[in-house]
């Protein structure tokens, strides 16, 4: 079965966010840990990714949330490991105004995840993003997308608990 890590935005996951309750729910599921994770520098980030990814025992499935998803989108550029898939939740516009002034050095984006299968996990009324913005995203990179409707930044507070349904996609990437 595939390693699964899970790439938390600012701020980390919090207890009741569906990256944790997976965590907590599967114990061959991993989490990168960032040294700080209320002032992200891109670098650092990426780096801390590739030490996970480095650790794992096969090309894992990265399970990326918010600004997690863009430290993926590079790392992926620049890093010669592989993963087997990306799962991208919420992929915040760095250029938006509602992007966090604290996280430095995430744009410019980069234009492709040619190696890798990946799937853009969207919602109809993010803050983060707008739908315009999610479709230039998933065309750029060639990714598979799925709206799953009006579920904010799909975080803790859209309250999806475990949310099954994002789990059945990478379950099924771990048996493939």
């Amino acid at each position: 079965m595939r390693p699964v890590i899970l790439v938390p935005g600012i701020g980390n996951s919090g207890p009741t966010h569906w990256q944790s309750l997976w965590q907590i729910k599967h114990a061959e599921v991993t989490r990168v840990m960032q040294r700080d994770w209320d002032h992200p520098v891109r670098e650092d980030w990426v780096k801390a990714l590739d030490e996970a990814v480095a650790r794992a025992s096969a090309p894992p499935i990265l399970v990326a949330h918010s600004l997690g998803c863009l430290v993926v989108a590079h790392w992926a550029a620049q890093s010669a490991r592989h993963c087997y898939a990306a799962l991208l939740v919420a992929v915040p516009d760095p250029s938006g105004p509602t992007f966090p002034s604290e996280a430095t050095g995430f744009l410019p984006l980069p234009p492709s995840f040619h190696k890798y299968r990946v799937t853009v996990i969207s919602s109809n009324d993010d803050a983060y993003a707008t739908n315009s913005y999610t479709e230039e995203r998933v065309a750029t990179w060639g990714a598979d997308h799925i709206c799953v409707g009006e579920h904010g930044h799909i975080n803790a507070a859209s309250e999806l608990g475990d949310w099954p349904d994002g789990w059945a996609i990478v379950d099924r990437w771990r048996n493939e």
